[in-house]
């Protein structure tokens, strides 16, 4: 009954936090006007980073969790999940990208 209403405690912690984070990012784009669109390398330089930001975050918490300063799994799990899934997709982007540029070098001009 305990792991219950603990489990349902951070449930709700979490929701409101991402609620707050939401309602953070709305109410700043309709502050701020949008941005000029950005080219196709500095996208990629972003979501690279972005990924390289997800890596670090899963090994800190790792570290965290392997010293018991953390004790909370689910956000382990989670981190390890969604770190995985941004190299998976990075990965598969790459593959593409090497396809068609491959695709692009055996045309005759």
């Amino acid at each position: 009954m305990v792991v219950k209403s603990v489990a349902i405690s951070a449930y709700q912690n979490a929701m409101e936090l991402r609620r707050r984070s939401v309602d953070n990012t709305v109410s700043e784009r309709l502050r701020k006007p949008q941005a000029p669109a950005q080219g196709f390398g500095e996208t990629l330089k972003d979501s690279l980073k972005s990924v390289n930001d997800m890596q670090e975050d899963k090994n800190r918490m790792i570290e965290e969790f392997a010293s018991g300063k953390s004790q909370n799994v689910h956000e382990l799990m989670i981190s390890l999940q969604k770190a995985g899934l941004a190299v998976s997709m990075t990965s598969a982007v790459r593959s593409k990208l090497m396809t068609a540029y491959q695709e692009l070098m055996k045309m005759p001009f």
